[in-house]
C-alpha cells in the first residue's frame, strides 16, 4: 500500500511511524508546507521520500491529511480533485462540520473519511511524533453513511492497526462533544496560563509550581497555529462550553466566599467524574443530554 501523509507533525508523523511498524504500508511519501519539517521527517525515517502535493497523491492508495484545520478546507478539495477513484482520503483534524460541508457535493465525496483520533501531546513538529501514541485511544469517524464502503473499511482498518477503538457520530455531534472534552480544556489552560503570567510576582509562583500546576497548564504549551483555527471553526460549541464552565466557576467562587457546605457539596459532586472515567468503557461522552456509544469493530 502506498501512503501519502500531508502534514508531518505530531499526528501525521505518529500515524506514519506506527503504520510502518505494522507493515501496513510499503512506501510513505511526505508532504509539508515547511521544507525543514519535511527534511526532518525524512532524516528521522518517518517517511521514505518527499514530494509535491500533486506528485504525492497521484499514485497514492491512501492520503492522510494531518494539518491545521483552516488549511484542510482548501487542501482536501484539491486532494479530492487529484486522486483516482480507488484512493481513500482521511482527514484527522479536530473539527469536522465545516470541513465536511466544504466537500459535501464533491464528485469524490465517497472517497473521503472524516476522522478525529483522540490523542496527542502539547508538542508539535516531526520530532514530536511518537510510536504508540494512539494505542488504546478512541478515534471518531463522522458521517460514515456518506463514505464509500471500501473507503470506510480501509480507514477503519488503519485505526484498528493503530490500536484504536472507533466511535461513529455526525460531524455536528463530533464538534459538540469535543468542544467539552478536548477544546474547552485547551481554552481553559491558555486562560489559566495568562492569569498566572499576569501576576506581578509570577516568578515566585513559578518557583513554587509543582506537579498539579504543571499538569493543569501543560496544554497551554500547545501550538497557537493549530489551536487558533480549531477555536474559530468550532466557535459556537466552544463558546457554549465556556459559558457552562464559567457558570460553574462562578458558583464555586460564590461557595468559597459564603457557603462552605455548598463548596464541599460541589467538590464531592465533581469527584463523581472519577468513577465515570474509570468505570464506563462503553461510552465516550456521558452527560444529562448525551450518550455516545462506542462501537469496536
Amino acid at each position: 500500500m502506498k501512503l501519502t501523509v500531508i502534514g508531518l507533525g505530531l499526528i501525521g508523523g505518529s500515524m506514519a511511524i506506527d503504520l510502518r511498524k505494522a507493515r501496513f504500508t510499503q512506501e510513505i511519501t511526505g508532504v509539508d508546507a515547511n521544507p525543514e519539517n519535511a527534511h526532518e521527517a525524512l532524516r528521522l525515517g518517518i517517511i521514505d521520500r518527499i514530494d509535491s502535493l500533486e506528485g504525492a497523491v497521484e499514485k497514492a492508495d491512501m492520503v492522510i491529511i494531518a494539518i491545521p484545520v483552516d488549511k484542510v478546507l482548501n487542501t482536501l478539495t484539491t486532494v479530492l480533485d487529484l486522486i483516482s477513484d480507488q484512493t481513500t482520503v482521511i482527514d484527522v483534524g479536530s473539527t469536522k462540520k465545516l470541513i465536511a460541508q466544504a466537500v459535501e457535493n464533491h464528485p469524490k465525496r465517497r472517497n473521503y473519511v472524516a476522522a478525529h483520533p483522540m490523542s496527542g501531546t502539547e508538542n508539535s513538529g516531526p520530532t514530536a511524533a511518537l510510536e504508540g501514541l494512539f494505542e488504546g485511544k478512541i478515534n471518531i469517524i463522522c458521517d460514515q453513511e456518506k463514505c464509500g464502503p471500501q473507503h470506510l473499511a480501509f480507514a477503519e482498518k488503519v485505526f484498528q492497526v493503530l490500536g484504536m477503538d472507533i466511535a461513529y457520530m455526525t460531524s455536528d455531534e463530533q464538534d459538540h462533544s469535543t468542544a467539552f472534552i478536548s477544546h474547552l480544556p485547551h481554552a481553559a489552560a491558555f486562560a489559566l496560563a495568562n492569569a498566572v503570567l499576569d501576576k506581578e510576582d509570577r516568578e515566585i509562583i513559578f518557583d513554587l509550581a509543582s506537579g498539579g500546576f504543571n499538569s493543569t497548564v501543560r496544554l497551554a504549551k500547545s501550538s497557537p497555529e493549530m489551536w487558533g483555527p480549531i477555536f474559530q471553526q468550532n466557535k459556537q460549541y466552544i463558546v457554549e462550553s465556556l459559558d457552562v464552565y464559567i457558570k460553574h466557576l462562578k458558583a464555586f467562587r460564590k461557595s468559597i466566599e459564603s457557603d462552605p457546605q455548598e463548596m464541599m457539596a460541589l467538590m464531592k459532586n465533581a469527584n463523581r467524574i472519577r468513577g465515570i472515567l474509570a468505570g464506563d468503557s462503553d461510552s465516550l461522552v456521558k452527560n444529562e443530554k448525551t450518550i455516545v456509544k462506542l462501537y469496536t469493530k
